[in-house]
């Protein structure tokens, strides 16, 4: 439950991530953190610094971690070096201010994914939970984001400096992160990363808190959250993507998990269906024939 004791792997992965955050210490001691300029690589010192805080974390992890537990730490760390990064360019007068929320939201986002797993459902923890590995067209569509990015960067600078919507779209970010994290909390070790095909034991329908707005709040959240992430970068050709990809996606995860819980909980959860929405826009779920 989520008021244990929080697993070994899961105190390994804080300790690690707020190892990575503490590069937002590097821009205080090369003075550079209230200058105006392009934030922690901005000139030769800034990089050295850098790269010995890279090569120091990493012995220092070696250090303390062995197996598991380094893989884990590992990767912590780096959520935690992308998120203080991003931390510093985005309080940062750097024309790349914008993208430093961006990898701020990126960042927490993984590293948060696996935390509440060891919080609520260490049992089914693994690497996996850091959803890093998500699938190749995750990883694409992250990319082609950074792609674009850039290049109407230099192609169209001003596009990218539209602070008001991208404003708007760390909004939707924030409220996206905090439905998905507040609907895992909610449903505690009932929450799994993968759709199961058989019910276990404890697994029992939860239609309290924020599933009582919605019938797929972690989906909700997510759907918003990716959106959210392209109109944060005032990305136009990425946001229509994003937009399409992840209705479709949602669409069809959706239909995939509601087969199984009407076969899990039958007339209960066919009951919950009728009262309370997906939450998604135009998705309706599993249809059921009378």
């Amino acid at each position: 439950m989520a008021g244990e004791r929080l697993v070994v792997e899961g105190r390994v992965s804080a300790a690690s991530f707020l190892l990575g955050v503490s590069v937002t210490l590097l821009p205080a001691l090369t003075s550079r953190y209230t200058e105006r300029g392009p934030g922690l690589l901005g000139s030769t010192g800034d990089r050295i610094s850098l790269t010995a805080f890279i090569a120091g974390l990493n012995g220092l992890l070696l250090l303390l971690y062995r197996g598991a537990h380094y893989q884990v730490a590992i990767r912590a760390a780096f959520l935690g070096f992308a998120f203080g990064c991003g931390l510093v360019v985005g309080v940062s007068q750097s024309p790349w201010r914008h993208f430093g929320w961006y990898v701020c939201s990126l960042s927490f986002f993984h590293y948060s994914e696996y935390l509440i797993t060891a919080v609520n459902n260490p049992k089914s923890l693994s690497l996996d939970s850091f959803l890093l590995n998500h699938s190749v067209e995750y990883t694409m569509a992250a990319i082609s984001s950074w792609v674009e990015f850039t290049i109407e960067k230099t192609i169209c600078p001003g596009l990218k400096q539209i602070t008001w919507l991208s404003v708007i779209g760390l909004v939707m970010v924030i409220f996206g992160e905090s439905l998905r994290k507040s609907a895992m909390l909610t449903a505690g070790s009932n929450f799994n990363h993968i759709v199961q095909n058989e019910k276990s034991e404890t697994h029992t329908l939860v239609t309290a808190g924020v599933y009582s707005w919605f019938r797929h709040p972690s989906y909700v959240g997510w759907f918003y959250w990716s959106i959210g992430t392209q109109v944060l970068l005032c990305n136009p050709v990425c946001l229509i993507g994003y937009t399409l990809a992840s209705w479709r996606f949602f669409r069809e995860r959706v239909e995939e998990e509601e087969y199984s819980l009407i076969h899990f909980f039958g007339d209960q959860y066919i009951e919950y269906k009728k009262n309370v929405p997906t939450g998604l826009p135009f998705i309706k779920g599993v249809k059921i024939e009378l």
